[in-house]
């Protein structure tokens, strides 16, 4: 069994490898190694995520598939989970959320278990996986909700002027670079993504 862990965060600004030291102590803490890791800035909305894919092509019967939490998976609608869950499926693979404790058991599987416990556990693990995936879109259509409302008021108001660059941000990355950092290690001492590295290049 290889454990494949898997990170992601929506935007370029956001750091996907932060709960990188959490997966990798959780697997330890189970007697376990991670033996890849397969990390992008997609939106959890979107089927179409290249590492997420890759890392199952990249699995094996038997192998897990490692998260932090159920959303960074997907906020996916109700056809597109159905969808992603047919292809892991097909792979055999299982899915290990550390905010679902009941997928833990897979990683110390009890040696006394029988097929009906084994099959229950599966069904339940299942069934609240799914469950989490509902409440993640919910989460997601409402903070869109929300951020469409407000850009409407702001509109109204005279004050919305659309996504304003982070110019904090930016001024570190510059420090960085000038500092001789190259443009992959200041995304990782700044934490940040490195496209937007490149785009504070450019302000």
């Amino acid at each position: 069994m290889f454990i494949r862990a898997y990170l992601r965060a929506s935007t370029d600004s956001q750091d996907a490898s932060r709960a990188k030291g959490a997966l990798v102590e959780f697997a330890s803490n189970h007697g376990h190694k991670i033996a890849a890791f397969y990390t992008e800035n997609e939106s959890g909305s979107k089927l179409d995520r290249p590492e997420l894919f890759r890392l199952l092509e990249d699995s094996h019967k038997g192998d897990v598939l490692l998260i932090e939490g159920v959303d960074r998976l997907s906020r996916l609608s109700q056809s597109d989970w159905e969808k992603l869950k047919k292809r892991i499926a097909n792979k055999n693979v299982t899915v290990v959320s550390l905010d679902l404790s009941t997928s833990h058991a897979v990683l110390k599987p009890e040696k006394n278990m029988d097929d009906f416990t084994k099959g229950m556990i599966a069904a339940v693990n299942g069934m609240l996986l799914d469950m989490l995936a509902v409440v993640a879109r919910k989460d997601y259509e409402d903070r869109r909700r929300r951020q469409a409302q407000g850009i409407e008021k702001g509109k109204a108001n005279g004050v919305y002027k659309g996504r304003q660059v982070d110019q904090e941000l930016h001024a570190r990355i510059k420090a960085c670079l000038a500092s001789g950092n190259s443009l992959r290690k200041t995304a990782t001492i700044v934490g940040c993504a490195l496209s937007t590295v490149q785009r504070a290049m450019k302000s």
